[in-house]
């Protein structure tokens, strides 16, 4: 079986496919001369290899496809929301009353049955994410597990976090399905622990080894669909910190 993202081409069938236009150059953050009558340079404004730097405009950015665009540290409200998928009014739903007093407000939730609650919070997300085509009780059962293979792991928390980034972002794009989203969810894991800690040799191992244990699929699979889901994200592992804190900050309180 042949697991793939939907919208992600790795050159099958004997095509080349290029991702030049996913890496910048290393001196982007490097001060571009520019002309006297001209804005001034943006510092952590990276700039395709493919488009001269003489011909960059930031004001014509809203003119760029969406998917060359790896935001800022600033933030954009198209951008990412860390707390979307963790938000806590999700399990309340249509069960949530507010009560509107002189002095305050007050919100009180009914008693309902569990499997009712979950039944309503995932007819709710599908209304709201019609494209996503997981629910949110699988997502965040699929995030359970990632933690806790990272705990068995002994994974730091920073690094569970770079890892739900990824696997949020992927859900959001609409990319994940039944079928691959074990898979997606063990090679967000592999990359995270890559990217931010020292591994050794054994223990990348040890990990693939725990990763083929808890979700159940083949190591090879793993492997092969590692490059998948980097291509998906865009190469864009390195993450800024408004993205990431949050989920920490969620993360340590559990801990």
């Amino acid at each position: 079986m042949v697991f793939e993202l939907e919208g992600v081409e790795l050159g099958a069938d004997g095509k080349v496919v290029s991702y030049a236009k996913f890496l910048y150059p290393t001196n982007a953050l490097v001060a571009q001369k520019t002309d006297s009558h001209g804005p001034p340079p943006q510092p952590r404004t990276s700039i395709p290899r493919a488009m001269p730097a003489s011909r960059y405009k930031p004001a014509a950015a809203k003119s760029a496809p969406i998917s060359t665009e790896l935001g800022s540290d600033a933030g954009d409200p198209l951008e990412y929301n860390p707390n979307l998928l963790d938000d806590p009014q999700w399990p309340c739903g249509k069960h949530k009353r507010v009560l509107i007093f002189a002095s305050y407000m007050t919100t009180v939730i009914e008693y309902v049955k569990p499997s009712d609650l979950k039944k309503d919070m995932n007819e709710t997300f599908r209304e709201k994410f019609p494209h996503v085509r997981l629910t949110l009780s699988k997502i965040r059962s699929l995030k359970r597990e990632m933690r806790n293979l990272s705990e068995e792991c002994n994974l730091e928390p920073v690094t569970v976090s770079m890892a739900y980034v990824y696997f949020e972002k992927l859900v959001l794009q609409g990319k994940l399905n039944k079928q691959n989203r074990k898979l997606c969810a063990g090679a967000c894991v592999l990359l995270a622990a890559k990217i931010s800690s020292d591994l050794r040799k054994n223990e990348v191992k040890q990990l693939i080894d725990k990763l083929e244990e808890r979700f159940r699929f083949n190591r090879r699979d793993l492997i092969g669909f590692e490059f998948t889901v980097l291509v998906a994200l865009e190469l864009a592992l390195y993450l800024p910190e408004n993205q990431v804190l949050p989920h920490y900050r969620r993360l340590t309180q559990q801990f």
